[in-house]
């Protein structure tokens, strides 16, 4: 297929259609030819043949129209072949680079698979499509590669964190251990769980990003919070738990164990972070789902908050990934979280884009 750039194609096609209209045209200017230019020229003629007097005649007017309707006829003409290049013959030239933009849309870096790319005989668009397949290729292997990443770190550092523990399990059952080196090993404990819980976490928040998590079905906000119920309970001590449900069922379309993870981070996070003897609000309206807290603790940075490991303060509570896995749920689901502080009270707002469609589709 032989190669020509847009411009020269588009300039050569404009040529030939306003050749081929100036050649449709052609009896037109004979006509104007005969009837303007030479039509006194043509009665002179004709009276010197059959011996007539010499007619009058007005050659000055007549040029004068015969160029202005020239002029006007070839710009009737350039004016058609421009309506046509940019209709239809300019619409020729640019369909496969159509073609390659419905392809792109279509393109999903999680199915691995690159789209097939319409050839041209276009160079730039030709050249485009070069560069766009290798491209998706190079994502689609930087995919895959880490993928398999995190898919191979989940297992090699499982083990190391499980051979650990053995081995502190097997350090505490000796009979000659002391109490100080008894409390020694309950620390390392309680790092090797936090270790297992940042890993877990890390990740889950990197199969979020890989859009590892394709599979989405409709879930009951309502149902899920009621089944977290007894967790939460046990981690609640002295601290009261308010719910305030406006609505009996809030059906939307999400990952059921993102959307469990979402809520268990919220909830916890409240909980770390409220005064003893304070109160948590769960609160379901609308189709906004909000948990607030009570808290001694000032407002928190919202263009910081939701980063990884961040830390309003210099206490270590949790390992300051709970609010960045809240907000790439969000974001994996096209839903918004917001934080807001009023009076000592700390909430955070999650609004389900989808709720209301769903609620449609369920009436109909």
């Amino acid at each position: 297929m032989e190669q020509q750039s847009l411009m020269r194609k588009s300039l050569t096609q404009f040529i030939v259609c306003v050749a081929v209209l100036l050649l449709l045209a052609t009896p037109l200017f004979y006509w104007l030819t005969k009837n303007f230019y030479a039509e006194d020229m043509i009665d002179v003629i004709d009276a010197m043949r059959k011996g007539n007097p010499m007619p009058s005649i007005d050659l000055e007017e007549d040029i004068v129209r015969g160029i202005m309707l020239q002029f006007a006829l070839i710009v009737t003409v350039l004016g058609v072949a421009i309506v046509l290049m940019l209709r239809f013959i300019s619409g020729r030239l640019w369909k496969s680079f159509d073609h390659t933009l419905s392809a792109i849309e279509s393109f999903k870096l999680e199915a691995g698979v690159c789209p097939e790319l319409k050839p041209t005989n276009v160079t730039e668009f030709s050249r485009l499509n070069i560069a766009l397949e290798r491209l998706m290729t190079n994502s689609i292997n930087s995919y895959r590669t880490q993928k398999e990443f995190t898919e191979n770190a989940s297992h090699e550092l499982q083990t190391p964190l499980a051979v650990f523990r053995s081995k502190l399990d097997l350090l505490l059952q000796q009979p000659e251990i002391t109490e100080n080196q008894a409390k020694i090993i309950q620390e390392l404990y309680q790092m090797i769980n936090r270790l297992n819980k940042l890993n877990r976490n890390l990740l889950l928040l990197a199969k979020m990003e890989n859009n590892q998590f394709n599979r989405t079905e409709t879930v009951d906000v309502v149902e899920v919070i009621n089944e977290s119920l007894p967790l939460i309970d046990s981690l609640m001590g002295n601290i009261r738990l308010n719910k305030d449900f406006a609505l009996q069922q809030m059906p939307i379309n999400a990952n059921r164990a993102l959307l469990e993870s979402m809520l268990n981070n919220l909830i916890v996070n409240a909980i770390r972070h409220s005064n003893a003897g304070g109160e948590i609000t769960i609160k379901l309206s609308g189709n906004q789902l909000s948990v607030s807290n009570t808290s001694s603790e000032p407002e928190l940075d919202k263009k910081m908050i939701f980063n990884r490991f961040y830390r309003s303060n210099g206490k270590a509570k949790g390992n300051g990934l709970g609010l960045a896995i809240v907000k790439a749920v969000c974001n994996y689901h096209g839903w918004t979280v917001t934080y807001n502080y009023q009076s000592h009270v700390h909430s955070f707002t999650v609004i389900f884009c989808n709720f209301a469609k769903l609620n449609r589709d369920n009436i109909q």
